[in-house]
Order: structure tokens, then sequence, then C-alpha cells
């Protein structure tokens, strides 16, 4: 390995030369306390940044091993770190100058979520973080004195003051570090308590706006009913109060912009730990719960829809059913089923994002089309056999369709953002109101044994070579690989365009080495899901260097992911 004082040598040597010849600098040097590799170098100035990594041993940055004794601990000690890291960066970006994009030092943006990423990583001997930098030109010859002074005065204060712990607040960490062992607990309480979620009195469910995810200023606090109140002693927090939601079917209701949505929203994210300040840090769900909605135009392939929809005049055998282009209720039935193969074990619905046949068929239309004439078994019909009979709970928002009190257990109405349990008063009321009864066609397991084919190849050739399939991500909502685009548009509980660019990554590799039609869709998944868990992202980049960019998603949504590509 070359020092530092090599790295100086060779950029001098570089400078004012034509800009390839910035690729020579690839390699690891060793600093006073870290070592700096330049894994990648951009091909010119306007191009994609160069990626750099930092390697600093535990022993020298100093953290108490209480602080990355498990995975817990580990992922909330690396998002602080990353955090810490990009606003230390965030001074010197675009202070050394030139064209494109030189100057430019980048860290992954974190949102109010606490996610794995690429961006910082610990091993059991070092902290590895990830990062990019525009290497400076002027037009396309090398400014090398520009990246001297980033790489020699700007980063060095950078990564002093992010990756050492003599030189942070302990408290503030400490904070984070029990934080998230205090959202770990609640979790890992919920089956115990027989609970689908948790919102902790106090909380701060409503967002500043559609586009920000930050907590709205001066909104009303959460408070629980009393009967649904669950108290809870926590490891680090101590003892906290809040609405305990039973697993079974929950309703949801309230009048327009009392606050149903909010709260269903703040349940999809309670899947992810939040960070302080957020005002949903003890808003926790089911870590497998799954947020499901109609998707018109959906691609699906030999999904068992026969729980929901059979007898299609066409004959169509809806036990292995696929089509190029879904209809909303079909999408949502392929949806539940799907998620059911995923290992979820609450569904979160909107009635305001669901196909409403699909949902629910009130008695007079019972009347006039009879029931041999419908194909569609309604969610109402199947929601309490998919608790009883698979042990899924369901939580429900409802704002026009009366039916659904019949099936739930529990009913929250939403009264100007205030929850008042209204199970009792409502249950007396659906007695004298019957639900005329139907034949429900009886209900069974839905099996799959899909398999994982390439819809294309793998390998394009072009001017006579092979090259691999690339894949170009389009922000949080989808990305195209091959010539192929893959719409996550509607994965609603994907909240980071790093995740997006993840589960890209974890599709390739599947198409690539995985998918020879031997291997189920839940076999690959499950394994990629598996090895993520153990070896992190290396195991994706066949030996090359790992780039910052990535971070991890549940299997949730890498099962959804696979689903919509059209194989």
């Amino acid at each position: 390995m070359q020092n530092s004082s090599d790295l100086q040598r060779m950029l001098r040597s570089i400078h004012r030369k034509n800009y390839p010849a910035y690729k020579s600098l690839r390699g690891a040097y060793r600093f006073d306390h870290y070592i700096l590799s330049v894994d990648h170098v951009q091909g010119d100035p306007f191009a994609s940044p160069s990626h750099i990594s930092l390697r600093i041993s535990l022993r020298d940055a100093g953290f108490p091993g209480a602080f990355y004794k498990d995975t817990v601990t580990r992922t909330a000690l690396c998002d602080y770190l990353t955090r810490q890291f990009s606003r230390q960066t965030d001074r010197f970006s675009f202070k050394a100058k030139g064209s494109g994009k030189s100057g430019l030092i980048s860290v992954s943006r974190c949102g109010q979520e606490v996610l794995r990423r690429t961006a910082c990583e610990l091993t059991e001997t070092e902290i590895i973080a990830r990062f990019f930098i525009g290497f400076p030109a002027n037009g396309r010859t090398i400014n090398a004195l520009e990246l001297e002074k980033i790489l020699f005065e700007f980063l060095p204060v950078c990564v002093e003051k992010s990756f050492f712990y003599k030189n942070m607040n302990p408290r503030s960490l400490e904070q984070a570090v029990f934080l998230a062992e205090d959202q770990a607990y609640i979790r890992s309480r919920l089956k115990d308590l027989r609970l689908a979620a948790f919102v902790a009195d106090g909380s701060v469910l409503p967002r500043e706006s559609g586009v920000s995810a930050l907590p709205m200023k001066d909104s009303v606090p959460f408070q629980s009913p009393d009967s649904l109140r669950i108290i809870m002693e926590l490891p680090h927090h101590g003892k906290i109060s809040g609405m305990g939601i039973p697993q079974g079917i929950t309703l949801i209701v309230g009048g327009g912009y009392h606050g149903k949505s909010t709260l269903l929203n703040a349940l999809e994210l309670g899947v992810y730990n939040h960070i302080a300040g957020d005002g949903r840090e003890y808003v926790i769900t089911d870590a497998s719960a799954l947020k499901l909605r109609s998707e018109d135009g959906r691609f699906i392939k030999d999904v068992d829809i026969s729980l929901f929809i059979n007898d299609l005049p066409n004959k169509k055998d809806t036990r292995s059913f696929s089509t190029e282009d879904a209809s909303g209720s079909t999408s949502q039935a392929a949806g539940i089923v799907e998620g059911m193969e995923a290992g979820s074990r609450v569904f979160l619905l909107d009635e305001d994002t669901s196909a409403t046949n699909f949902m629910v068929r009130d008695s007079f239309m019972q009347k006039v089309i009879a029931r041999e004439k419908e194909p569609i078994t309604p969610f109402l019909e199947r929601a309490r056999d998919l608790y009883e009979k698979s042990g899924i709970s369901t939580i429900l928002v409802a704002g026009s369709s009366g039916a659904f009190f019949h099936i739930a257990d529990t009913i929250i109405q939403m009264d100007c953002y205030r929850p008042v349990d209204i199970t009792e008063s409502t249950k007396k009321l659906c007695r004298e109101y019957p639900l005329a009864s139907s034949g429900v066609p009886p209900y069974a397991e839905p099996e799959s044994h899909r398999v994982m084919t390439a819809g294309t190849s793998c390998h394009v050739r072009r001017s006579g070579r092979e090259e691999r399939m690339k894949v170009k991500v389009h922000g949080k909502d989808g990305f195209l690989i091959g010539k192929q685009d893959v719409d996550l548009r509607y994965l609603e509980q994907v909240i980071d365009a790093e995740q997006t660019a993840a589960l890209g990554m974890l599709l390739k590799y599947a198409l690539e080495h995985l998918a020879d039609g031997k291997l189920t869709i839940s076999e690959i998944v499950r394994k990629l899901d598996r090895e993520l868990n153990t070896r992190g992202f290396s195991f994706l980049t066949d030996g090359s260097p790992v780039a910052c960019g990535y971070a991890a998603p549940r299997i949730q949504e890498i099962y959804s992911c696979f689903n919509r590509y059209r194989r």
C-alpha cells in the first residue's frame, strides 16, 4: 500500500494533463488515521463523480463496544456517522473550483428513517465510509492542485470530526443508539402483546407538507383512547404509553381531513426506525407490514388469485393467472397473494386507493347481479379468514362504505387528529343493520410454484462484443434494467432512491446468476435477503468495490420488485 505522500507526488505529476490521467490514482493510500481508496475514476468532469472510500480502524475510532454490539446498534451508529459526515462535507462541497462536477463532495442524504446504507458499514475491525468526489478540471484538463486541496485540506477535517468518538457529542450519539434499541424492543414485544402496531402518546403524525417528511409544527399531539392504551417499560426511555392496535381487523374511520390517512401513513412507515425529533419515533409497526393498493396496468405472472377471483367468463385459470395489463381489482388481488408469499403478517389498506369492486359489494348490487355471475369475492368477505386461518391482520382506512364495520374487531374514529375508540357503540348499530348473507366460496391458502426466468437476455451484444445488462435508476419510482422499465411508483414503503438502486442491483444479480428456471421466486428472494443480511452488498459487485448510494430494502419490497419485472 502506498502512503499519502505518494498520492501527493502523483497528483503533482499529472497536473494539467488530459483528464484520463486521473485513472492512474486508483488504489489505496495510508493517511495518519485512515486509509483512503480511489475505487473508480469518472471519465470526464461532467460524468458521474469518482467513487472514494475510507477505512478507519475501530480501535482508532474509539467507539464503545455497546454501540455496535448487534445489527440494531450497528445500523444506528452507521446512520449517525453518515449524517455527521454529510454535514461536514457540505461545508466544503464545490469549494474547489473547475468545470462540471469539479469540487463536488457528496455523501448519502439520510431522511427521517434509519436505513442500512453502503455509505457507512462496520466490519469486525473497521468502519468503511463511501462517498463521491468530482475530480477537478479546467475544461478537460486536470486541475490536480484543487484535488490536492480536497484530499489533504478539506477531507482530513471532515474525517476527524465525523468518525472519531473523542471529537463527538457523546450524549447525542448515545441517545441515537438507545432510541434504536428502544424502538427494536417495542417491535419485538408486539407479537407477545398480540398487537399489529403501537403509536406512542405525544407522537406528531402530520408532516410539514405533501413533499416534506419533516414533522408539522404546532400540530395536535397523538393521544391514545383509554380503552386501547398500552404501557411499556423500555430499556432506556423507561415507561411509555400509547395506543396498541390489536391483531385482527382494525377499521380507521372519520370525516375528511381528520387524520385517517395520516395515521395509516405513519403506520406504513412504522416498519422503519426513525431519528429523534421526527415525531414518529415511537410509531412502531410489525416489521412485515405491507401497504397494498390497486395498480391499473400492472404486470402479473403465474399468481394464484383464486382466493378472490374465480370462474372468469373466458374460463381463464386463476390458480396460475398472468396478464400484461391488470385491472385495479385483479392487481389488488395479486398484491395480497404476493404479500402472503412474502410473509407479511399485517396488511394496510386505504379505501381511497383500492379498487371499489374488489373491496365490497353492497346488498343492492348483490340482488341485481347474482353471486354466480360475479367472479370477484370481495376483500370484505375474505378479511376474517385471512386473520383466523392465515394469521394476517388488516388495518383499513374507510370513508364511504359502512359494510366494513361489520367485520372489524376494533374501530377507531379520527376526530381532529385524535383517535376515539367507537367499537362498542358501532357494534350495537351493526346489529340493527345486519349485512345480507351471501355464499362465500371456501377459503384455501394460495399455492405458489412460480419460477424466475429472465424476460430478455441478460447480456447485450454491441459492436461484436458482449456487455452485461445495465441498471439506470429513476429516483425512487423505478429503474431501467436492460431495455425494460420496472415501475415501483406504487410501492409506498420504498422511501429512498438508494433502496430503489439496491432493488435494481438485486434484480440484476438474480437475472445473471439465479434465474435459470429451476428456482422459485420465493427461493431466490430469500437467498438474496439472507446474503444481504450476512454479507452486505459485496456479493452483488462481482469483486468490484462496493459504491456509495445503496440502501437495504425489506424482503417485502424485494418480492414486490421482482413481481413487477416482466419476466
